[in-house]
């Protein structure tokens, strides 16, 4: 059974219902969820994925971390981190910033060390927020 949306193209009817009940649930669960530890869990994500671009993950089922390295991702991932932590750090306070920061420039002297030619002093992911790292 399909009903019109408002363009006039017909729609499963199940679309126009609502949400179900795990959706609500989730969206409830989140909702209670304070930014602080949202803002937290990405950070933590985008630091994880950074560190195997840059190929520092553990050798697993015959795979090197060595082997998954993409320094055009880390620079990515690791400059996407960097805006997060620094436009974020006012908001989450020094005390959750803190380990942030040192995650970031962590990985920020990582990439530098992977790179065949590491970037200038202030060239390289992320640096144009946090400043040269060194």
């Amino acid at each position: 059974m399909t009903s019109p949306d408002t363009s006039g193209s017909a729609v499963p009817a199940s679309a126009t219902t609502e949400a179900p009940v795990a959706d609500l649930d989730a969206s409830r669960d989140i909702a209670d969820v304070p930014a602080v530890e949202i803002i937290g869990a990405a950070a933590v994500h985008l630091m994880s994925a950074a560190a195997v671009k840059c190929g520092l993950a553990p050798d697993a089922d015959g795979v090197a971390g060595e082997d998954l390295k993409d320094l055009d991702e880390a620079r990515k991932l690791i400059t996407a981190l960097a805006g997060l932590v620094t436009a974020g750090a006012p908001e989450i306070g020094d005390r959750h910033a803190r380990p942030l920061r040192d995650g970031l420039r962590t990985l920020q002297l990582a990439f530098r060390e992977a790179s065949a030619f590491p970037d200038a002093p202030g060239e390289g992911p992320g640096e144009k927020w946090t400043g040269a790292v060194r």
